[in-house]
């Protein structure tokens, strides 16, 4: 495909040793000082589980998946920081590793091409599926994995619950139109929540919850927009009517967008959606408040930040993943928005 560069895991394998994927990078080198995170073990693993014809997708998700079983506390909970030492930090457990490390479960369970991943992915998401939680973000990610396993086992009695359950969980919009997110300020991976609330409601045959989803990433992408880029909200957030551009940006903001896009294109199948997460992809490569490429070619690592004159030049595992899975996702779609090009206008009619 032209226009983005080919995904590739060079980055992330050199990030990933025997135990798991490093946190931190120097520039392009790993701090192995700084230790491990769960994490950043679940989101390998999904896209290791994506990506599977790059030399080093089996690898990655063998180091991810153990990691997680290790970091695995019992019921939901997972450990949360693993040190240089092979020791695990005092760190509380967090809902957002748990969410995530559930979300590439999920993921590597229904895709992964691999016998002894699916299966020991499919075994750990039953140990650890009791999971619920009333941080949004965290429920939104278990519910993506969740919804990834019914989508290759429809019947699966643990993830169905876990979607019922993420259905009355995960916010729905304010009633202020003015603001309809249902947070008073933007924080992190926002387009996390429309597109989960797209998936729970898509997955339980809910139109209306579907539609309201769908409004809600509407907002978003048009809030989180400038002249034709995006320009997303900072590690800061932001509020109603505070200025933009803000800095420092993150490259999750536009992986999560890309993600809910990506499934917004696919339930309705209106182009639109394949475009929005083309600008997504194109904030990588550019097309952003400082006009600079957010990663770096020669080692296909992502930058830690947008900054107002550059970036962050080190790259971790994060800015990494984030860059990775939004190219392949722009791919995907990009492919998908010409094949519905490619149809009779009557075939097109037909999907809406």
């Amino acid at each position: 495909m032209s226009g983005w560069p080919s995904p590739s895991l060079q980055h992330l394998a050199r990030l990933t040793d025997e135990v798991g994927i490093v946190e931190h990078a120097h520039l392009d080198r790993p701090r192995r000082d700084l230790g491990y995170c769960t994490d950043d073990a679940g989101r390998l693993l999904a896209v290791a589980s994506k990506l599977t014809t790059e030399p080093d997708a089996r690898r990655l998700a063998n180091v991810a998946l153990r990691f997680l079983d290790h970091a695995h506390d019992g019921d939901g909970t997972f450990r949360l920081r693993l040190g240089p030492d092979g020791e695990w930090t005092d760190d509380p457990p967090s809902d957002d590793a748990a969410g995530r490390a559930l979300y590439g479960l999920g993921v590597a369970a229904s895709q992964a091409p691999w016998p002894e991943v699916r299966a020991g992915a499919l075994e750990l998401f039953d140990a650890a599926v009791a999971f619920r939680s009333g941080h949004p973000r965290a429920t939104a990610y278990a519910a993506l994995g969740a919804v990834a396993i019914l989508d290759a086992m429809p019947e699966h009695d643990g993830a169905h619950r876990l979607v019922a359950d993420a259905a009355d969980l995960l916010p729905g919009a304010a009633a202020d139109p003015a603001w309809p997110w249902p947070e008073p300020r933007l924080s992190y991976a926002n387009g996390l929540i429309p597109e989960a609330r797209l998936a729970v409601a898509a997955a339980l045959g809910d139109h209306h919850g579907a539609m309201d989803a769908l409004s809600l990433l509407d907002w978003l992408a048009r809030e989180e927009s400038r002249e034709s880029w995006f320009s997303f909200a900072p590690v800061g957030g932001r509020g109603p009517g505070e200025a933009k551009p803000a800095f420092d940006q993150q490259p999750i903001e536009a992986w999560a967008m890309a993600d809910a896009c990506a499934r917004a294109h696919t339930y309705t199948g209106d182009i639109r959606w394949a475009d929005a997460v083309g600008r997504a992809a194109s904030w990588f490569v550019g097309h952003n408040d400082v006009g600079v490429a957010m990663f770096d070619s020669a080692t296909w690592g992502g930058f830690d930040g947008l900054e107002p004159h550059g970036v962050n030049s080190n790259q971790g595992a994060e800015s990494t993943m984030a860059f990775v899975a939004t190219m392949s996702q722009a791919r995907s779609s990009q492919l998908a928005a010409q094949a519905a090009r490619s149809r009779p206008a009557a075939a097109r009619a037909s999907r809406r």
